[in-house]
């Protein structure tokens, strides 16, 4: 596990990410990344939890309107 330690970056707060974790994440400088809360803390992702939420909404929807979409895209 790593250690984090919160540095003062101007008015601001900031967190350095070793470059192992980094790479864990697969993420680099000028990425985007994603804190939200689980149920042991809070977990940080590379990718949007409420894109990957709608996304399995809309593939339910189109499994279960296959036939449907079909006729649409014609």
């Amino acid at each position: 596990m790593n250690a984090l330690k919160i540095v003062k970056v101007g008015n601001s707060s900031a967190v350095i990410l070793p470059k192992e974790l980094l790479a864990t994440l697969r993420v680099g400088q000028g990425d985007t990344l994603y804190a939200s809360e689980a149920p042991d803390g809070v977990r940080l992702t590379a990718s949007n939890p409420d894109f990957e939420a709608k996304m399995k909404v809309a593939e339910k929807i189109m499994r279960e309107d296959r036939d449907i979409l079909r006729v649409l895209a014609q």
